[in-house]
């Protein structure tokens, strides 16, 4: 049986893969499309990360298509129908990378709450901007808003617990009488709640047209003044010109995004030059841990789904 691999993937993974199947393995066939196309003729399985579109041209190109590995968790570059209707199994990495989102979130939370983590090329120039770094602020006792309480937003609740912080989440797949909230000791709010409360909000939500600019302008007004946002979960979501325009008038204290509407983020963007912003092209989830786990499972998964068959 012949796998495809189209993005980067662990090396270790593939030669485990290599044991069992035939697989051509090139991480930059996700930029020759033409060529691609032309590999999955006699394909059974193609591994991806977010940049391939699976769609419906890409597989009308692998007829033979059993399987479809993710090398992540969001499946929105998948037309996950259409594997569906063609009994193509669409096999995402849960859970393998949660711990590299949530250390993501709390790192960028920290730093934002300080403010004082920018000031390096001022200090090593002779300036001295003690007093203007002197008014950070603590996590302790300060609440982390969640939006959407998955796996990664249960970790990262964890994670700021540890630090003393109050936290409360929403996610509309879960009752209020789940058993997670009294397990996690974390507060369910409806969404308009949690943002008025939050004094760091992160989203952990998937991009649906329920989703897409879901946090535009008047949601971002609607947030705690002096808050801070952090968006690992996909471009689309949060309204980036108005993101641009809460940070430049102070009504955000600061925000960290990793995903962006277009991606690589283009020439011209309004975030470009707004302040207190942390800018990281989508690698939240990227640790060389998460790497060796997302691919592990991804291989293993793949591979039992083709001795499966």
């Amino acid at each position: 049986m012949h796998i495809v691999i189209s993005e980067f993937m662990d090396e270790a993974a593939v030669a485990a893969l290599r044991a069992d199947f035939d697989v051509r393995y090139e991480p930059d066939l996700v930029d020759r499309r033409d060529a691609l196309l032309a590999a999955l003729a006699d394909a059974d399985a193609l591994i991806v990360r977010n940049r391939t579109r699976v769609d419906a041209a890409l597989l009308a190109a692998g007829p033979g298509l059993k399987a479809v590995g993710r090398l992540g968790v969001g499946l929105d570059n998948i037309d996950v129908p259409a594997c569906q209707a063609g009994g193509i199994a669409v096999l995402p990495a849960t859970g393998a990378n949660a711990r590299a989102v949530a250390e993501y979130v709390m790192a960028t939370a920290l730093m934002l709450l300080r403010g004082a983590y920018q000031s390096s090329a001022q200090v090593a120039a002779g300036a001295w901007p003690r007093t203007e770094l002197s008014n950070g602020l603590e996590a302790q006792e300060r609440t982390l808003g969640i939006v959407g309480f998955g796996g990664i937003g249960r970790l990262a609740a964890s994670l700021a617990q540890g630090l003393g912080m109050q936290v409360a989440a929403h996610d509309p797949l879960l009752r209020d009488e789940d058993p997670a909230w009294r397990a996690t000791g974390v507060q369910a709010l409806p969404l308009d709640a949690l943002l008025a409360r939050a004094d760091v909000l992160t989203l952990h939500i998937p991009l649906t047209d329920a989703t897409r600019n879901l946090l535009d302008a008047g949601r971002l007004a609607s947030m705690k003044r002096g808050a801070v946002l952090i968006n690992t979960a996909r471009g689309g979501i949060v309204d980036e010109a108005a993101l641009a325009q809460a940070l430049r008038s102070g009504h955000l204290r600061g925000a960290a995004i990793d995903v962006f509407q277009d991606e690589p983020l283009p020439a011209g963007s309004p975030l470009a030059d707004a302040p207190n912003l942390v800018l990281t092209p989508h690698i939240a989830g990227l640790t060389q841990e998460a790497n060796t786990r997302v691919s592990g499972m991804v291989a293993q998964r793949v591979a039992q789904a083709l001795q499966a068959r």
